[in-house]
């Protein structure tokens, strides 16, 4: 990504691919964007590479495609940003909004972590690898997210909703997230740094 040409407006970013989404609101007057949450999606589970997330986040999921798709029939959900396996950035909601990506949640003292958070979608199945080009454009997003909010916390979503949530999973390499950002052990879980990277199982 050449960061001389990027430029944000009203929230969203030029050097990601915009897909409108219907599922944000207002965030609340009081709301400081202080959080970044990392998520990982497939659609099926474990299939990559298809129109299915896209479809999710703007309410066009053909319900009856797949038979996992009846556990999640009905939902409405959106996350800011979804990172593809080949690194390619799409964002489905302007920063300013709140997205519907954390569901009942905790973190830093405050519940309901959308209102003050940033989604950030990897294409992955949960405990599975990452690829280098996600971490890549995860890194030079973060980045930029860092230089025009008052980011002060990364997480995953297991992090801000233990035990119902499990993603990114132990797949995701914290430590090599910090190393490209440089920020400090403070901007992140405690637990998650130096944790040893696992591949599931499946």
């Amino acid at each position: 990504m050449n960061l001389a040409v990027t430029h944000w407006l009203d929230g969203w970013w030029s050097r990601a691919q915009r897909i409108d989404s219907p599922n944000f609101g207002e965030r609340p007057s009081h709301a400081q964007v202080d959080l970044l949450v990392i998520h990982s999606i497939s659609l099926p589970p474990g299939v990559y590479g298809g129109t299915e997330i896209e479809a999710l986040f703007t309410n066009q999921l053909d319900w009856d495609a797949h038979p996992y798709f009846s556990q999640i029939r009905d939902m409405q959900v959106s996350s800011h940003f979804v990172i593809r396996r080949d690194g390619c950035l799409l964002q489905f909601v302007s920063c300013d909004k709140r997205a519907w990506h954390a569901g009942v949640s905790h973190y830093r003292g405050r519940d309901n972590c959308n209102d003050d958070s940033i989604g950030i979608e990897l294409e992955g199945l949960e405990g599975e690898l990452f690829e280098k080009a996600q971490y890549d454009t995860l890194s030079v997003l973060c980045k930029q997210l860092v230089s025009n909010y008052p980011i002060a916390h990364i997480a995953g979503h297991e992090d801000i909703a233990p035990g119902r949530k499990l993603d990114p999973g132990a797949g995701f390499d914290w430590q090599l997230l910090q190393d490209k950002l440089v920020l400090s052990n403070s901007f992140f879980p405690a637990a998650r740094l130096g944790e040893k990277i696992v591949k599931k199982n499946i």
